[in-house]
């Protein structure tokens, strides 16, 4: 989770994820692990910037190949 994205939007100040949104978000990741867990696998949810976290997993995991990503559509 992206810490950023509690912060306000540059056009209208209103947070892009609010409380609702927030909930929906972690039910989602809740039902995804566990999921995932019922067909013996596991997910890696980390808070911070992507880009520190991605490449602190990197570096833990130590023999890593590719990464794929997403970028955020910017309005």
């Amino acid at each position: 989770f992206d810490p950023r994205h509690r912060l306000g939007t540059h056009c209208y100040g209103f947070p892009k994820t609010g409380p609702q949104r927030l909930r929906f978000l972690l039910q989602s990741v809740t039902d995804l692990r566990e999921t995932l867990r019922a067909r013996g696998s596991t997910l890696v949810v980390r808070k911070g910037k992507p880009e520190d976290v991605v490449n602190d997993l990197i570096t833990q995991l130590g023999s890593v190949s590719v990464v794929v990503f997403h970028e955020e559509v910017k309005e």
